[in-house]
């Protein structure tokens, strides 16, 4: 059965930063391409960045410089690491993994919180 299971969110104040992590199970992870979702209050869900099994990675145009999104295959575990934080960036942050040769198999997190206010 394929889980993931996003941690890392929270409050911080704008300016900050927080580290996402999303643990995945019952999947060859490493085959994998992997990627963060986020859906802000009355919006669509969007794509924030992917990273493909390879390392290639592509970030949203509003994020790129600020984040960075890496995988670890021994651990199973994709990242993101947010830096310079904005309210616009509040948000319900979903882990996804795809497998690239049967785009069918896509599998989704729950989501995990991230609120950015002072």
């Amino acid at each position: 059965q394929v889980q993931l299971v996003e941690s890392g969110g929270g409050l911080v104040q704008p300016g900050g930063s927080l580290r996402l992590s999303c643990a995945a199970s019952g999947i060859i992870f490493r085959i994998y391409t992997v990627a963060w979702y986020r859906q802000g209050p009355g919006k669509q869900r969007e794509l924030v960045a992917k990273i493909t099994s390879g390392g290639s990675t592509n970030y949203a145009d509003s994020v790129k410089g600020r984040f960075t999104i890496s995988r670890d295959n021994a651990k199973n575990t994709l990242y993101l690491e947010m830096n310079s934080l904005k309210p616009e960036d509040t948000a319900v942050y979903f882990c996804n993994a795809q497998r690239p040769d049967r785009p069918s198999l896509s599998a989704w997190g729950q989501g995990t919180q991230v609120t950015v206010s002072s």
